[in-house]
């Protein structure tokens, strides 16, 4: 399909940018223009494009307004979840993460791999003539050592900056989250009251998001505790705090005063910090997947233990991970990779269980193989009468009416479309900051033409 626009939202600038930056490149070499930028601002403007193909990250009942609308402009829904890699249990997932209306609109569905395939294909509300392609994710394409270059200069400033470093990636954004109504539960105004759900709840049972947040809260003290004796005990190393994108940063920044040598910071993408590192420490985090995609040594850390979660929701990032029970464990364990004598997990067991979960680790790329398949997608955007006055006024009423309804539930308790939380996700990047990025990727690829990047908003940009 040539001369058709990609429309490519960003929700989490550190985490999406730089692997969808990719697609836009690899997109730019068959035909393809894309408009790459902040979702909410897309979607706000949704109106403006001309009929395109729309690269969605989610389908639950928070797309379906914007489903809607996108499809009544001519655009067509293309689907993938960023959250279906590390999943939770499938009935919670589904009511949390599907939608039954929103997964009408989409035409195509790509997977992150085998497992994500047979996860979607239990969903009983699935489309029967919905395409399911096991392509993977451009995050992976990111980890490949094709991509290691375009993180040299970042890595070597790291090692500059912080000389060895223990690496402690966090994921508490369900207890410890950006703002209080976003946590699973919200807080509660009087001793005894019973707790409404948050945000991160919605779709779970009451039962299950108990229990969860009586998990997570646990492992979230234990993380607090266990950095100042990390800090006390390893005088020759510093370590880096890096909370997941949409949590508080305050707590560790109590915790880091207390400290000589702890660091908080979330700046840029996780990658070049995987491989500056000594270590990466986690529990359940999804960087404990991919520190050993890049054969990093990775521990988690499971002082407190709740089997249902640890091998239920968090199974595959602990399961590819050195694991320590105690401080002790943690210890020798780290004593052993400082001192070069352990490395990062590995086994043919290992391995096996990751192309469970993750394709395109080796041959075509993740973003090849989806630009394929977008590629090989039937002539269906029409643009014929787009310029009648009706089709006109259609338009500027259906796009009023969305921006409406989305200024009312940015104003809502746990919205994330709130612009402090949008710019916490998504600041604004210079274009000249763009222009490297996309300049290092067609090197990467071999790609010696200058594709032309023009600045739509100070979070928005379209490569042609």
């Amino acid at each position: 399909m040539k001369n058709t626009l990609l429309l490519i939202p960003v929700e989490n600038q550190v985490r999406e940018l730089d692997p969808k930056l990719l697609l836009a490149c690899i997109a730019a070499r068959r035909g393809f223009s894309s408009v790459i930028g902040s979702r909410r601002e897309m979607e706000f403007c949704i109106d403006s494009f001309p009929p395109s193909i729309y690269l969605s990250k989610s389908m639950t009942i928070r797309s379906l307004l914007f489903f809607q609308v996108a499809h009544k402009f001519g655009h067509e829904i293309v689907t993938w979840d960023e959250e279906a890699l590390v999943h939770l249990p499938p009935e919670t997932y589904f009511s949390r993460r599907l939608h039954p209306k929103a997964i009408r609109h989409v035409s195509h569905l790509f997977a992150w791999g085998p497992d994500n395939v047979e996860l979607w294909k239990q969903y009983p509300h699935l489309p029967h003539d919905l395409s399911i392609h096991s392509v993977g994710n451009p995050r992976t394409d990111m980890l490949r050592p094709e991509m290691h270059s375009f993180y040299e200069d970042e890595v070597q400033a790291l090692r500059d900056r912080y000389g060895k470093f223990i690496l402690i990636n966090t994921n508490f954004n369900h207890v410890n989250a950006f703002g209080p109504d976003m946590n699973l539960f919200q807080p509660v105004k009087k001793p005894g009251e019973t707790a409404r759900f948050g945000r991160a709840a919605r779709g779970m049972s009451r039962k299950y998001a108990q229990g969860l947040w009586n998990h997570k809260h646990a492992v979230f003290k234990d993380f607090q505790q266990l950095i100042p004796k990390l800090d006390q005990t390893f005088p020759d190393v510093n370590i880096v705090i890096r909370p997941h994108p949409t949590e508080r940063h305050d707590v560790y920044h109590e915790v880091a005063a207390r400290c000589s040598r702890v660091h908080v910071t979330n700046e840029g993408n996780v990658v070049p910090w995987l491989m500056a590192t000594e270590v990466v420490l986690h529990n359940g985090c999804t960087t404990g997947l991919e520190a050993f995609v890049l054969g990093v040594p990775a521990i988690s850390y499971r002082a407190t233990v709740n089997e249902d979660f640890d091998n239920g929701f968090y199974r595959l990032p602990n399961a590819v991970s050195h694991q320590c029970f105690d401080f002790d464990q943690l210890q020798d364990m780290l004593q052993g990779i400082l001192g070069g004598r352990l490395g990062a997990a590995d086994g043919n067991e290992r391995k096996a269980l990751l192309e469970g979960y993750m394709a395109a680790l080796d041959g075509p790329l993740a973003c090849e193989r989806m630009v394929e398949v977008l590629d090989k997608m039937s002539e269906i955007l029409h643009d014929s009468d787009n310029a009648s006055r009706l089709k006109q006024l259609e338009r500027w009423t259906l796009g009023k009416a969305l921006r409406l309804a989305r200024g009312i539930k940015s104003s809502l308790p746990g919205s994330h479309n709130k612009p402090e939380f949008q710019r916490h996700r998504y600041p604004g990047i210079a274009i000249e900051e763009i222009k490297t990025k996309v300049a290092r990727f067609q090197q990467l690829l071999g790609d010696d033409r200058q594709l032309e990047i023009e600045q739509l908003s100070d979070v928005m940009f379209r490569i042609n």
